[in-house]
Formats: C-alpha cells, sequence, structure tokens
C-alpha cells in the first residue's frame, strides 16, 4: 500500500514510516526539504496525520481537498478540552478519519511490536473503509487493532481512560468495557 505521513515534531510519524517501510509498504512523509504536507498527502492511499496539535488545522489547509475520501489514521493527541477527532472532523468532513496511534509511547509501540501477547491498537473512526484499512496497518506492525466505535469515541483514546494504557489484546475488550461503562 502508498502511505503518505504527514508528521510533526514528535517521534510517532518517523517510527510508523519506517516500520511500514519495513513492512513492505511504500511510504512518502512530510519532511523539511523533502515532500510538503499536500505531496504526502497526494501520494498515500492512506494517510497517517500525526503534525503537532497545534498546527494541524493549518496542515489542513495546505492540503485543501486531497484527503477527501481517502483513510487517514489521525495519530495527534489534542488538549483535554479540544475532542481532537471529533474537531479534526468539523476542519475536513469529507476525510475518512480513524483515531489510531495516540494512545502510547513510540518505545512502548516498539518493544511490543510482534510480541505475545499482542498489543491492542484501538481505532475509533465512523467509516469502515478506514476501520479496514487501519485495522491491515496495525497488522502489519505486528499489533492487534481493537476497534472502540466511532468518531465520537475517539476521547478515550485521545485523552481519557485508555490514553496511555498499554493493553493486551485478550484483556483489551475487558479494558474497553471499563472505559465505556465509567462514562454512562
Amino acid at each position: 500500500m502508498r502511505i503518505g505521513v504527514i508528521a510533526g515534531h514528535d517521534e510517532i510519524g518517523g517510527a510508523l514510516a519506517r516500520w511500514w517501510t519495513q513492512a513492505g509498504h511504500e511510504v512518502v512523509a512530510s519532511t523539511p526539504g523533502a515532500a510538503g504536507p499536500a505531496q504526502a498527502a497526494a501520494f498515500g492511499d492512506a494517510v497517517l496525520f500525526a503534525p503537532d496539535w497545534s498546527a494541524a488545522h493549518g496542515v489542513l489547509d495546505q492540503v485543501g481537498d486531497v484527503l477527501a475520501g481517502k483513510p487517514v489514521l489521525d495519530a495527534t493527541t489534542p488538549p483535554l478540552d479540544e475532542g481532537g477527532l471529533e474537531q479534526l472532523t468539523r476542519w475536513s468532513p469529507r476525510v475518512h478519519w480513524v483515531k489510531a496511534f495516540n494512545t502510547l509511547p513510540v518505545e512502548v509501540l516498539d518493544a511490543r511490536r510482534g510480541r505475545d501477547p499482542l498489543l491492542a491498537e484501538f481505532l475509533c473512526t465512523d467509516f469502515t473503509d478506514a476501520r479496514d484499512t487501519a485495522s491491515q496497518l496495525v497488522r502489519d506492525l505486528g499489533l492487534a487493532p481493537m476497534y472502540a466505535g466511532g468518531a465520537d469515541r475517539a476521547w478515550i483514546t485521545e485523552t481519557g481512560p485508555l490514553h496511555m494504557r498499554e493493553v493486551d489484546i485478550k484483556d483489551a475488550t475487558a479494558y474497553l468495557a471499563a472505559a465505556l461503562d465509567g462514562i454512562r
């Protein structure tokens, strides 16, 4: 698969680009002096969106409609009061957003990739194609995708009870149920 990576200053964009390349995907990452966000977005059949939250709206303005209809994995972590994925959906409603890769640091993901028990990677989206694409990309890294619900549930991974929680796939259903039970 062709993957565009739009990243900021944190490590997740670069790490995922390297790992997907190692898994056999073609990857173009936006980096200073090379491809910009619009080129990375246009290249990808799927796109990782991981700029710093403060730059997210501006980056979306730069890429325009290039992301429309594409599965875009949102790895941003917004401030507590900003509702990341829901805000991105308001800014770019034609994008097939899926929340992914924002719950754990790169070091944890790297240490757990391909090791039993598999580490759960929670996904939130309203789009079947985005869920299917993200699930495949998660599996390609030796992690286990776990669907946590629609975009309205993304906050549980962004700043809520599943953020910074290392969960094995065998325990993922119980952790998800506990997280959702706590909000009812």
